[in-house]
Formats: structure tokens, sequence, C-alpha cells
């Protein structure tokens, strides 16, 4: 015969809503796996705890007290709620189900990776989506996000899973037009000669990095006239003449088969950035967030187009 626990307020709240349902501590005991002694003195334990009585007892009959009445309609919606959270949880380890929070880089997020939650969202009626768009790294525990896209370095921030798929490349191009006016840069010093639209956040130019003549990574300061803070943005000055910029080779890929941009110091400036997916440690993740990294690393994982 099981043992009843040690006071525990939601045992005696099944044992007294078992009581009224079947009339008795003996006709209870059984749904709940216990003697009818322990049954009884779940129940008054209860009583005892809330200062009240719940069930009139009479030698042949347990009844309901007034107060009894009152909890019971209360317990019995207290119980039925947890039941359905627990089958809500149970679903949710077989099939996506509930709120996934996405934080994603704004263009390759917008470009690759909705596409692939969207179509979780078709196949998986019970998943909810909530995407953010930022530059900034967003802290996955302090801001509630399950899943991240970042582009570059990460840091040895603990507690935090990290899923490679591939890097990001980039280039320096510029318009045909603006090269045949002011020539085209064969070194890292002809650069001082150029218009540079940069990158700017915060109020400051993102250096370019490059590999020198030896191997060895170094970056460039560079400044022009044009400060952009969105890599969309420094491919539409490029194209415009405004002068030389260096953005993700995916994005003016069409642009360089086409000649509305040429590449300039292939190689030089190629030093690509890693793309890693991010989440918080967790020995159980959920359904939502292991679909979503399935979901992405079978697209990505073998040739992320943003490598290319």
């Amino acid at each position: 015969m099981t043992s009843f626990p040690s006071p525990d307020r939601y045992g005696g709240i099944r044992a007294f809503v078992a009581v009224a349902e079947h009339g008795g501590f003996a006709a209870a005991a059984p749904s709940l796996g216990l003697s009818p002694s322990a049954v009884g003195k779940a129940v008054q334990r209860l009583e005892a705890r809330l200062g009240v009585r719940l069930l009139q007892r009479t030698t042949r009959a347990v009844a309901l007290t007034e107060d009894g009445r009152r909890f019971h309609t209360r317990c019995v919606q207290a119980l039925a709620g947890l039941a359905e959270a627990e089958a809500e949880l149970r679903q949710g380890q077989g099939e996506p189900a509930g709120l996934l929070r996405v934080a994603l880089p704004p263009l390759l997020g917008r470009a690759f990776v909705m596409p692939v939650l969207l179509d979780l969202a078709r196949r998986w009626p019970a998943l909810r989506l909530e995407v953010s768009f930022e530059v900034r790294t967003a802290d996955l525990t302090a801001e509630g996000v399950d899943l991240a896209v970042r582009i570059g370095a990460l840091d040895d921030r603990a507690g935090l899973v990290a899923r490679p798929l591939g890097a990001q490349r980039r280039v320096i191009c510029a318009a045909p037009a603006y090269l045949e006016a002011r020539g085209r840069p064969l070194h890292v010093e002809d650069l001082a000669g150029h218009d540079c639209v940069v990158e700017a956040r915060d109020g400051r130019a993102t250096p370019w990095p490059y590999v020198d003549e030896t191997g060895a990574a170094r970056t460039l300061p560079v400044d022009g006239r044009v400060r952009i803070g969105d890599a969309q943005g420094l491919a539409e000055a490029a194209r415009a003449g405004a002068g030389l910029a260096m953005v993700p080779r995916w994005l003016v890929a069409d642009d360089l088969a086409a000649g509305r941009l040429e590449a300039v110091l292939e190689g030089v400036f190629d030093r690509p950035l890693p793309v890693n997916l991010v989440w918080s440690r967790t020995p159980w993740p959920s359904a939502r967030l292991r679909a979503a990294i399935d979901a992405l690393v079978e697209r990505y994982a073998a040739a992320p187009p943003w490598s290319a």
C-alpha cells in the first residue's frame, strides 16, 4: 500500500476532491492509491491548514459543508487547469506548440531564416512565432529569446549553445562608372585615394577587416562622406556611384553577375564572418525549439547561400 507523503497541500486538495466525488474516504482511497485512513488524515491536515470544516462526517456518510461546496468548486477548476497544463507540456514534447521567440540579423534573417520559420508555422498550427530583427546582440536569457542567429565571432557567454551554419563572405565593390572615373585600387594603400561608403553604428565607422600579404588578419580604419548603418543601404549607395562599399557577397551577387557592380581587391577583404544558431543551454529543449533548429540546419548546414 502506498504511504501518504509528508504534508502536501495539493495532495490534500486531491484527496478532498476525491472524497467529495466518491462520497466517502474508503470509496476515494483506490483512486488515490492510498488507504482510507491516509485519505482521512490528508483531508484533516487540509482542514487544519485552512481553519474550516470542509466535510460533515457521520457514521454512514460524508457530505460537503457550505464552505466545502464553495472550496470544492474552485479546487475542481484548479485541478482541471493543472491537468490541461500537463497535457499541453506532454503534447509539446511531441510536436511544436506554443510561442517561439527568435532574434535575427535584419538582412540575412529576412532573406533566409524567415522563410524557414514561416514554413514551420504553416506545418504546425499550434506553433506561434515572435520574431525581432536587431543589429545588436540580444541577451537571450534576459530578453526571453529562444533562438538567435548571430553573425560574427561569439563571446564566451556561459549557458549558451552554438551551432555553426557556415560563414558570411564579404566583398568590396563599386559601380563600373565610379571605377572608370577614379581608377581601380590594386593595393590596400590605394583605398586612401577613394571615396568609401562606410557602415556606421553608434556614430562610429566600422573598420574593414583584411588579410595582408603575410596572411595576417588586420583591420583598416575607413571613413567617408557617406555613412550608412545598413548593408542594403551600402549596396544601394555603391550602385549609385557613391564609392566603394564592403557588403555581404550574397547581397550583391546578382549585381556582380550583371555588371552593375564590380568587385575589387578580391581575396584581400574577404575575411568570412561565422554564422551561428545560438540558444540557451537546457537539458529539455522544447519541441518548438528543436523543430526550428533542425529545420534551419537541414536547409542550410550543407551549403549556406551566404557562404557562396
